[in-house]
């Protein structure tokens, strides 16, 4: 059978491309019986709904008739969607890293019938540009190699075959040290851009995951620099044009070391992970400004990003009407002519110009007067915004990616629930809780969860990040509502982790579950991407089990990932944030137990002090009055003070005399 095979598949990205003359076929195993069949190389495209280069690689080859002809004729064409398929993306990348080249999206690499990589690279032009190859030069040139020289590319096949196995397992060490993680903090504190935030020169990424560890480092060390690190960053990319002024979100990253032009991309994963970082540092900073942004954000995600039923989407395109950008920025004359009399005003605070700030037009932004005005100025303001929001809702929209996926959901249920938890907004943790019941609802067949899901389909097989960040979702959502069942639910998660994707003899887990089909080599690794490391954020929710259940094979089970993977630190440290997170919990972690009526305003004060005063290695819980702490937890037999709310403060088995007093509370905590 041949012709143009996507039109069955659920994915955006895969639609978006079932009209190519390309014969594109999905991802499995008749693909490759066909390549076998056919004696061709596989021509395997990887990208995303919402990525810019993809697009034009698209537009200028795959919807080229000539182009697509060449591909026909040589090679049997595969198109992956990475974010359905981050096992084989992260496999192909791997390779075309070991080759010597930078990674990316479009990634175009070719295989053997079997499967295996021997030659990559990214985006190609349609004819020889960029320092690049045209892209029927590349392809000519690959089906002639393939032709002629067989035995040398099936010689390099092997080569890397043999490097893509030694570097799926992780090197081991004698775990992490303490002083480790002050070591490690003082490095990456020292390649923060102090007066703009992030990572010194262009692009810039927001790595919240990094900027959570500094976090981290203040609150341990109390020394300046790390908190003037993140707070200089967060106020940034609050004010600059990485955040959508009018309609709340983050974009992917700036291009500029100011983050005021973006990569317009809207993506849950950053959004989740900059709520997350946002209402940590606002529950000691308190900033109005960090509190509005959450506030906004969640509007974003609950009017835009919510499918039916509750889920979340994965992303917006950078992309409308094949301009980057183009729904997003302003004219001077647009914004004079929708705010008359208060445009002057408007353009002074947002920088609106006549000759613009990105290609003749504007993108908005705060950078140039970072502080709030006065409560006039900012009520007038936000008239503005409010007009020009409505003025741009009949913009043709960038296109959406709505499907659902279970790992990034997992890590907006997280934020949700700790935003909500933090501000007092139940809803915000409903919400959270709502999207998890979707997921659970859902994506389960036949007792095994799934990626992926679309149009009322379960698809692809689950990964290490997705278990791991639902069992730290619904563990958040424990956190937030007191209900013990979420504790039910991260154990589930737990239990099929270890099922599927651990190793018997080693520590740490790997990527894809053992019957996931197709794989060259089943990944092992540490590293945070642009989304937590699914060992990471595994280590942290085995540790906070440990804590809440008393489990010491939770406790062993965390310490076994971290020593897997704690020789990775001295080749690499930057991609360890949250392996180094999880490790911190296991040095000097306390319990807090608040017994309460839950709506009680004794037990609202308390509470407050416990999110904004103790240490990050802490898990929190309620139990109402009268309630059976369970067996060998250090709380256990302890009751309420006086019938008031009470608080219980643990290290190890050793608990705390009772407080009921928020000053009396604080205290404590600044002497841990």
């Amino acid at each position: 059978m041949t012709g143009n095979l996507l039109a069955g598949e659920t994915s955006p990205y895969l639609l978006q491309h079932q009209g190519n003359p390309v014969h594109w076929m999905p991802w499995g195993e008749a693909a490759l019986e066909r390549a076998r069949a056919e004696n061709k190389p596989v021509l395997l495209s990887v990208g995303y709904a919402a990525c810019h280069w993809c697009h034009v690689m698209a537009h200028e080859s795959f919807e080229n008739p000539d182009i697509a002809a060449l591909m026909n004729e040589l090679f049997i064409n595969i198109k992956v969607d990475r974010e359905e398929r981050p096992d084989l993306d992260a496999i192909y990348q791997a390779s075309l890293a070991m080759m010597g080249e930078q990674g990316g999206w479009p990634l175009t690499m070719f295989l053997t019938p079997d499967g295996n990589p021997f030659w990559g690279g990214t985006y190609f032009p349609p004819e020889q540009r960029y320092g690049r190859p045209g892209f029927p030069q590349v392809l000519r040139g690959i089906a002639s190699t393939w032709a002629q020289d067989r035995d040398r590319v099936l010689h390099n096949v092997e080569a890397l075959r043999g490097a893509l196995e030694d570097a799926a397992r992780p090197r081991s060490g004698d775990g992490i040290a303490p002083a480790m993680l002050d070591q490690v903090a003082s490095r990456l504190v020292g390649e923060i851009d102090m007066k703009y935030g992030g990572m010194r020169g262009a692009p810039k990424f927001p790595q919240p995951s990094i900027l959570m560890q500094l976090w981290r480092a203040w609150k341990r060390l109390g020394e300046q620099k790390y908190r003037d690190a993140v707070t200089a960053t967060l106020d940034n990319i609050c004010q600059g044009g990485i955040y959508d002024h009018l309609g709340g979100g983050f974009a992917r990253y700036s291009v500029d070391e100011r983050w005021l032009a973006p990569h317009f991309e809207k993506m849950l994963y950053d959004n989740a992970q900059l709520l997350e970082l946002l209402t940590t540092v606002w529950l000691e900073t308190r900033s109005p400004l960090y509190a509005q942004r959450i506030e906004e954000t969640i509007g974003w995600v609950a009017r835009e990003m919510t499918e039916d039923g509750g889920g979340f989407a994965s992303s917006l395109d950078a992309d409308s009407e094949g301009e980057e950008g183009r729904f997003y920025v302003w004219s001077k004359d647009e914004v004079d002519s929708l705010l008359g009399a208060d445009s002057p005003l408007f353009s002074k605070y947002y920088g609106v110009a006549k000759a613009g700030n990105w290609e003749g037009h504007t993108i908005l932004n705060r950078l140039a007067s970072m502080d709030f005005g006065d409560e006039e100025t900012e009520a007038a303001l936000a008239r503005c915004r409010a007009i020009l929001f409505e003025a741009r809702e009949p913009r043709i929209r960038p296109g959406k990616d709505d499907k659902v996926l279970a790992d990034w959901n997992g890590l907006m249920i997280g934020a949700l629930a700790m935003a909500g938890l933090a501000l007092g907004r139940p809803d915000w943790v409903g919400a959270g809780a709502r999207a998890y019941r979707f997921v659970r609802d859902n994506m389960v067949v036949d007792g095994r969860l799934r990626h992926s899901w679309r149009d009322g389909r379960a698809a692809h097989p689950a990964t290490l990040d997705d278990h791991a960040n639902l069992a730290r979702a619904a563990l958040l959502l424990q956190e937030a509502t007191g209900d013990g069942a979420w504790l039910d639910e991260a154990e589930h998660w737990v239990g099929q982790i270890h099922d599927h994707y651990g190793e018997v003899g080693t520590g740490g887990f790997f990527l894809a579950a053992d019957d996931t089909p197709g794989l060259i080599v089943r990944n092992k690794t540490a590293n945070d991407n642009p989304t937590p490391s699914g060992n990471g954020v595994a280590a942290e929710v085995l540790a906070r089990l440990w804590l809440l259940t008393g489990r010491d094979d939770c406790r062993a089970g965390a310490e076994a990932v971290i020593t897997a993977f704690s020789g990775e630190i001295a080749r690499n440290f930057f991609p360890l944030s949250t392996l180094l997170g999880a490790a911190e919990f296991l040095f000097d972690p306390i319990q807090v137990v608040l017994i309460a009526d839950r709506n009680s305003e004794e037990a609202d004060l308390l509470t407050d002090v416990v999110l904004s005063a103790a240490p990050p290695t802490r898990v929190f819980q309620y139990f109402q009055p009268g309630s059976d702490l369970p067996e060998g937890h250090p709380a256990q037999g302890k009751t309420q003070k006086d019938n008031k709310a009470t608080i219980y403060v643990c290290h190890g088995q050793s608990c705390s005399l009772p407080v009921t007093e928020p000053d009396a509370l604080a205290r404590a905590f600044a002497r841990n």
